[in-house]
């Protein structure tokens, strides 16, 4: 069976993922730096890693499996998850595949240039409604494909 791994720290849909892992009787790893209550669900393990830029996400990566499934928003970790084989699904429900990896990263690459340069100063759009709705009708579909093996 697959398994779910959450990057935790600020994620929007840690409970819409957890019940969709409940109903499939999937194990879920929630990784984080610190400051997330644990679950009760003997299925989700709390993972609590050092405090670093990128010690969840290099813990995920790690550890996870072709056919498992990853949810961020964190670009670099969901390049890095699609290599081993797993799904990836941002918090607004848009998945990350092999086809539009590449595309990510070199408009991420640009928008960290044009901070940089003072161009740039807001972030991305505020997380709505719709966005949670979309987010549990992709994991939902993505979820199924993985149990399929596919």
């Amino acid at each position: 069976m697959p398994e779910i791994y959450i990057d935790a720290d600020a994620c929007p849909v840690r409970d819409e993922t957890l019940r969709v892992a409940e109903r499939h009787g999937l194990k879920t790893f929630m990784v984080s730096d610190g400051g997330i209550r644990p679950p009760r669900d003997p299925l989700v393990e709390l993972v609590v890693v050092a405090h670093g830029a990128d010690a969840a996400d290099d813990w995920i990566a790690e550890h996870i499996q072709s056919s498992d499934i990853c949810v961020t928003n964190d670009i670099p970790l969901a390049a890095r998850c699609l290599e081993r084989g797993a799904f990836v699904l941002r918090t607004d429900g848009e998945p990350f595949t092999e086809n539009s990896i590449g595309m990510a990263l070199a408009q991420r690459q640009l928008m960290q240039n044009l901070r940089d340069s003072g161009e740039v100063t807001g972030g991305p759009p505020p997380f709505a409604k719709s966005h949670r709705s979309q987010f549990l009708d992709r994991l939902e579909t993505i979820v199924q494909a993985a149990i399929r093996g596919k």
